[in-house]
């Protein structure tokens, strides 16, 4: 048994007990102050209690969501080579992490400005870095904007190829199954390495690209259609099209 709870708040065991049985994982349980044993890697233990556990790997109990650090932990994030956060951009971009070929956990944003998960992750495993897919221009330049601000410009990330790293699925959550499948692909191909500031210098859009922008502003909306200025501002990084929807209708 590779697990110990070490606690002594009814509530944190009645939580770990309950997520371990789910994920069939054994484990000890423990009063504080008791031996653990050696065959222990990772100690369980509540938020106000985790300073009293003397344990290299001890991770705090909130909620059922430890079972995420939990299963990496009992993975090896130390031993890892290379971990990479992979992202598939779009309007709900896909997101993996990625060790030595091994994907570890999935997630699907919000939306392109959703990088809090982003930076939770890069905190989580330490040395990882971030692989994105070439795809969805406008997407990818605001999660990157979004990125720049907050890691800095500077910033290197590996951009990949991402063609025919979506796959033909069906069923009622196609495109949720999509973008986690592409983000996998993703995180498993080679890119080239460049830092955040190459990637956001985006060129003026065609009239083209304008229209297919207004046209899209209808069909999200219903009803209304962006001006020009808006779709370029839209096309150029700086505005989601729910955002430029918004403006148009003078919120």
């Amino acid at each position: 048994m590779r697990v110990a709870i070490v606690t002594g708040d009814a509530r944190v065991y009645y939580t770990a007990t309950k997520v371990l049985k789910e994920y069939r994982i054994p484990f000890h349980s423990l009063r504080m102050g008791e031996r653990i044993p050696p065959d222990v890697e990772v100690v369980l233990t509540g938020e106000e209690e985790i300073e009293r556990v003397d344990f290299p790997f001890k991770i705090a109990v909130r909620d059922g969501s430890f079972i995420n650090e939990l299963l990496a932990g009992l993975a090896g994030i130390g031993r890892f080579r290379r971990v990479y956060v992979a992202i598939d951009p779009g309007e709900r971009p896909g997101l993996s992490v990625v060790a030595d070929n091994r994907v570890l956990e999935v997630h699907r944003l919000k939306g392109p400005r959703d990088v809090g998960i982003i930076l939770e992750l890069l905190e989580k495993y330490p040395g990882a870095r971030i692989k994105i897919g070439n795809g969805a221009r406008r997407q990818r330049t605001l999660l990157l904007k979004a990125l720049g601000d907050l890691l800095g410009y500077d910033y290197p990330v590996t951009v990949v190829d991402e063609s025919g790293t979506t796959p033909k699925v069906g069923g009622t959550e196609v495109s949720r199954v999509q973008d986690i499948v592409a983000a996998i692909n993703i995180g498993l191909r080679a890119g080239k390495e460049v830092p955040i500031r190459e990637l956001i210098e985006v060129k003026n859009p065609t009239k083209r690209e304008i229209e297919h922008i207004k046209r899209r502003s209808r069909e999200i909306s219903g009803n209304i259609t962006i001006s020009s200025e808006l779709a370029r501002e839209v096309a150029l990084g700086n505005l989601t099209i729910e955002e430029a929807i918004k403006k148009q209708r003078g919120e």
